[in-house]
């Protein structure tokens, strides 16, 4: 017997709503493991630490024999280091590059899974002497991969920090500097495009922030709900800080050529300190707990593209693994780290890294809403960096558009169940009468409903999870307010 046409407009509604909020495709989080301290775990106790914690990707500052072979058959994907002392010699000798490939890659693949080779670190900056060397080490070292057969797994690239631009605001403005742009960066670009290689960025909002505390907003700083910062250069509303920062590089990369926007950006590193000196504005275990835990979210469920690169796939390393006692500098410079030495986590929400770790399995993972959308009955969470906390609260991704926030809207307040009443014209929380804040409420009406479990706030990428109540206080079962709710 056939259903009633009612019934079977139900059912196409549902297979439609359900297209809509399949999964969004995520990126990765990795964690730069630096080792400038005196006071460090032996390697072997490190790598058992990430197995623990379900770490799947791992950046190093260089090659070290038994930091490698302890990573061995672990199935961890590493990053290895050339050093920028060594720069030079790998620029001007063939023979120099293949030497240092075999005996810091080749002697240790496969069974580490080396997947990269990061040429120098933010030579601009700290290396300058080098940096018309960069490149021609870069093609050498890849040469050498090629010589050995390991082109095809092993990339090479070279982390860049922000200082490599002349202008980065607003985002649309994004450039080069002049002394950088034809003569390093289009070759270098160039070689990436032709190798199939990443740019790697080294992105820090808390350096903007804290310079900027009393002109940006920390909410913006940390990915929680803010009215946004409009760029009149390209007509783009930003919601995060680093989303303007990584735009204003995609601006200077097409500035160089359209040909390059098909390069990739990994960040390299990019964290919050959990302390800081008197001057150092937002430097605080709550803001890093906010920064890592919200970006980490933001890529493992699929939200990490920018205004300007809304589908890209971007990779995450944290920066890093361990406070590193022996870093010069200020005091934040030692205090990075998403462990002390002890292996005791340094935040008070409680982060897990990876999923399948020793701390999974207790039903605490309140925020994870990666998987199937709202229909999602998944129990495995996605590997990475998970934040466990005790509050928890769904809001609207901003940069999703409207179409896509509408569709999502309407399964909330419809066949998801979630009591929408408060957002109707005249109701207690119709104001503020906009798209973000109507989904934000109703999202988080949904959340709670479903009691935080996996899947439940994503919504193909039209919502993700706060820990930290935002700037407005709203009640504990809803959030925020939607005049766009169709009654069905």
């Amino acid at each position: 017997m056939a259903p009633p046409r009612p019934l079977l407009a139900a059912v196409f509604l549902a297979a439609a709503v359900l297209l809509l909020l399949s999964p969004a495709e995520a990126g990765t989080v990795g964690v730069n493991y630096g080792r400038v301290a005196n006071n460090l775990p032996n390697p072997a106790a490190v790598v058992q630490l990430l197995k623990q914690q379900g770490v799947a990707q791992v950046k190093l500052y260089d090659a070290d024999p038994t930091v490698l072979r302890a990573l061995a058959n672990t199935g961890i994907k590493v990053v290895v280091a050339l050093p920028n002392e060594q720069v030079a010699a790998a620029a001007s000798r063939a023979s120099y590059a293949l030497l240092w490939v075999r005996r810091n890659v080749a002697a240790y693949h496969p069974a580490t899974q080396i997947q990269g080779i990061a040429v120098g670190n933010e030579v601009f900056a700290s290396a300058k002497n080098v940096t018309a060397q960069l490149v021609p080490a870069m093609a050498n070292v890849h040469a050498a991969l090629a010589r050995l057969g390991l082109d095809g797994a092993v990339k090479v690239s070279s982390p860049i920090a922000l200082t490599a631009l002349a202008s980065s605001y607003p985002s649309s403005a994004g450039a080069f500097r002049e002394d950088l742009a034809q003569a390093v960066m289009k070759p270098m670009l160039d070689f990436l495009a032709q190798t199939g290689s990443y740019l790697m960025v080294n992105a820090y909002p808390f350096f903007a922030y804290s310079g900027n505390a009393g002109d940006i907003s920390l909410d913006y700083a940390l990915f929680r709900p803010n009215a946004g910062v409009l760029d009149a250069g390209n007509g783009l509303k930003y919601y995060s800080l680093l989303d303007a920062q990584l735009d204003a590089v995609f601006a200077a990369v097409s500035r160089l050529g359209e040909g390059y926007n098909g390069v990739r950006v990994v960040v390299s590193e990019t964290g919050w300190p959990s302390k800081g000196d008197a001057n150092e504005a937002g430097a605080s275990a709550a803001n890093a707990a906010a920064y890592n835990g919200n970006l980490a979210r933001r890529v493992l469920s699929g939200n990490a593209g920018t205004p300007r690169r809304p589908d890209a796939d971007i990779d995450v390393y944290l920066f890093a693994l361990f406070n590193e006692n022996q870093k010069p500098g200020p005091t934040s410079e030692r205090n990075y780290g998403v462990f002390y030495p002890n292996q005791q986590k340094v935040y008070d929400v409680e982060f897990v890294l990876g999923g399948g770790g020793a701390s999974q399995g207790n039903g605490g993972l309140g925020w994870q809403e990666n998987g199937g959308g709202a229909s999602s009955t998944s129990t495995n969470p996605p590997s990475g960096v998970k934040v466990t906390t005790g509050e928890a609260w769904c809001v609207a991704n901003a940069m999703a558009g409207e179409h896509r926030l509408q569709a999502a809207l309407d399964y909330a307040c419809g066949p998801g169940g979630a009591d929408c009443k408060a957002i109707q014209p005249g109701a207690a929380c119709f104001e503020p009468n906009t798209m973000v804040a109507h989904a934000s409420y109703a999202f988080n009406d949904y959340y709670q409903r479903k009691g935080r479990s996996i899947g439940t706030c994503d919504f193909a990428g039209a919502a993700y999870v706060v820990n930290q109540a935002p700037s407005k206080p709203l009640p504990r079962h809803s959030f925020s307010p939607s005049r766009h709710f169709r009654r069905s």
